[in-house]
């Protein structure tokens, strides 16, 4: 499928069009968590939004390698270069051990996630499996002249690197102006005496005794920093120059600058192409996260046990309400955006569940090559979810027209939107019918209820077949009766 698909380029601070480096064939890579906690509502933007890229890349025919990451060892408490490893900290207040700790939140990731129909990666890599695949960078950019050890400890010699090269041209930060504002923290915290210069950042910190999570190194027993494994995980199954690479905003600076800096410090190229960054999840204008405990877990959000949730909000509902909002957009938390999300999915979903029923006629009242058109239209704008969905909302209100009889469609159109309608809701969007708890035969169920109402309508009991069709509208489910029979939905 031919399309022109732009993306916005957070290096270049432009949308521009997508052109592959091997026609076909697509490399993204995407900054996975930190498995030091359960998810939270915040991890959940960046799972959706590239996995809609990647759905999306599917669908106009390219082959993806999709590489998400998983950080079980480096990323210290305030993600600089001191204080304590997360997964370490987690080990020793829960008594575990670190690799138990990383375990039971990865699976944890796993499980919460793909509640949310978010596709598995090609690969997922975990830091602490490619700590040789880190030692060996770490010394080519060493050998390159843009690092140095430092008491056991290797640092990325940013000064030095910035002469010849440009730190700062993602994030658009000044050398400089970090320099002078590093100048005025204090120099006693813990190993900022052993660095050249105070924006210089860790490749590989030398383990204090105390240190549980430790390999050898050539320089000292110790462990890898936090930028060093998405540079060297990314290299090794994209190469040294990839298509595009996802993350957080809140990942742009340090992180995204200094994965930058190694790659170019070590292979002499630049690793990205294009560069995409979500926008954050807010409570009430704050960013959410674990570090200012404002979160709300995923599991909490399922099952409505948070103080500020007033009803439990199912997965599908989550996914809907991120792609209400373009991703670079920021998108705020509330009760009333969720709620408005599970109606919105819900009548999108009852629409999808009407195309077989539809009746065509000689002619269409609707031009539904406008639908489609200007649905792929949002999506090739840098993957504007929400107005897609506005696309979608007009389909569906023709299904809905159609099916009520105020509106006609041809068979060909009819095939046309059938095979678009579910094609980009399910497939694309990845919005998919849930089950009420375990119960999968919920289908059949209603059938034998319609049934048994037929049989109580046909002894002309209507005040019993009004209390079944009461009593099933407060369990959510709507009964139409029509001339052919009835038929339900779900409210």
């Amino acid at each position: 499928m031919q399309q022109n698909l732009y993306l916005y380029n957070s290096l270049k601070r432009t949308k521009e069009l997508f052109t592959p480096i091997t026609p076909g064939y697509v490399g993204l890579y995407l900054c996975g968590p930190t498995v030091y906690g359960p998810p939270h509502l915040g991890h959940a933007r960046p799972a959706v939004v590239f996995d809609i890229l990647n759905r999306y890349l599917h669908h106009l025919g390219y082959k993806v390698r999709f590489v998400r990451n998983v950080t079980d060892v480096g990323h210290l408490e305030n993600d600089a270069d001191e204080g304590e490893d997360k997964i370490a900290r987690k080990a020793r207040v829960e008594k575990l051990e670190p690799m138990e700790i990383a375990q039971l939140y990865t699976d944890n990731y796993h499980e919460e996630i793909e509640k949310l129909n978010v596709l598995k990666p090609s690969i997922e890599p975990r830091a602490s499996g490619h700590i040789i695949e880190q030692i060996a960078m770490i010394s080519q950019i060493m050998e390159n002249g843009f690092a140095y050890e430092s008491n056991g400890s290797v640092y990325f010699d940013v000064v030095k690197y910035n002469a010849t090269n440009h730190y700062g041209k993602l994030s658009g930060r000044v050398l400089e102006e970090l320099i002078a504002g590093a100048g005025e923290e204090r120099r006693e915290l813990e190993g900022q005496e052993e660095k050249r210069n105070r924006v210089d950042f860790a490749l590989w910190k030398k383990a204090s005794p105390e240190h549980i999570m430790r390999w050898p190194s050539p320089w000292s027993d110790g462990f890898p920093g936090w930028h060093i494994e998405c540079s060297a995980m990314s290299g090794k199954y994209l190469g040294e120059t990839f298509d595009i690479h996802g993350g957080g905003m809140d990942l742009l600076f340090p992180h995204h600058e200094c994965e930058i800096a190694q790659s170019v410090g070590a292979t002499g190229k630049d690793p990205v192409r294009y560069w995409m960054h979500n926008n954050m999840i807010t409570i009430n204008g704050q960013k959410m996260g674990k570090s200012l405990g404002n979160f709300i877990n995923l599991s909490e959000l399922y099952a409505g046990s948070h103080k500020l949730l007033e009803q439990a909000y199912s997965p599908m509902t989550i996914r809907f309400f991120i792609l209400q909002a373009h991703y670079r957009s920021p998108l705020d938390f509330s009760n009333e955006g969720l709620k408005a999300a599970e109606k919105g999915m819900k009548r999108m979903l009852n629409a999808k569940a009407l195309l077989p029923k539809l009746k065509t006629s000689a002619t269409s009242t609707s031009k539904i090559s406008d639908v489609i058109d200007s649905c792929y239209e949002a999506m090739n704008d840098d993957l504007n979810t929400a107005i897609a969905m506005a696309s979608l909302f007009e389909g569906a209100r023709i299904i809905n027209s159609v099916y009520a009889g105020t509106e006609t469609i041809t068979a060909a159109d009819l095939d046309s939107l059938s095979k678009f309608f579910t094609l980009f809701v399910e497939e694309v969007l990845g919005l998919k019918e849930e089950a009420l708890g375990d119960d999968s035969s919920v289908d059949g169920l209603m059938s034998i209820i319609l049934e048994l109402r037929k049989d109580v309508k046909a002894k002309k009991d209507f005040a019993a077949s009004d209390k079944i069709r009461d009593m099933l509208l407060a369990l959510g489910y709507k009964i139409k009766d029509e001339k052919d029979g009835a038929t339900w939905t779900r409210e």
